[in-house]
């Protein structure tokens, strides 16, 4: 009759004991990216720099400028555009941070991310 380790066939305490260690492990370093993110900034731009949003990675909006040459009263819908690029790069650029930063914690987790 074959024998099964004990905690449902991990082998026993000690395998579960390093299963514990690698979560809690994870769990510190998990935390610290999320810091990590939260203190860093991007930049994104439009209508040739007349539109500049500032983003944490948090995504938390920091800032909006908008260069007073960008404000045409007879073509607001302009402006609108301009602010909506410069919004959506600065998301992309927050997602290539998360990647950047959370990509080699999420392989652990099996993409669970």
């Amino acid at each position: 009759m074959a024998k099964f380790g004990g905690y449902g066939g991990f082998g026993g305490g000690n395998q579960m004991q390093q299963l514990m260690k690698q979560a809690q492990k994870m769990q510190q370093e998990m935390a610290k990216a999320q810091e990590e993110l939260a203190d860093t900034e991007v930049v994104a731009t439009a209508g040739g720099g007349m539109i500049e949003v500032v983003m944490s990675c948090d995504r938390k909006l920091s800032s909006i400028k908008i260069d007073p040459a960008a404000v045409d009263p007879d073509d607001v819908e302009m402006l609108e555009d301009m602010i909506v690029a410069a919004m959506n790069e600065a998301f992309k650029l927050v997602e290539e941070e998360h990647n950047r930063i959370m990509g080699p914690l999420s392989g652990g987790l099996g993409g669970l991310i």
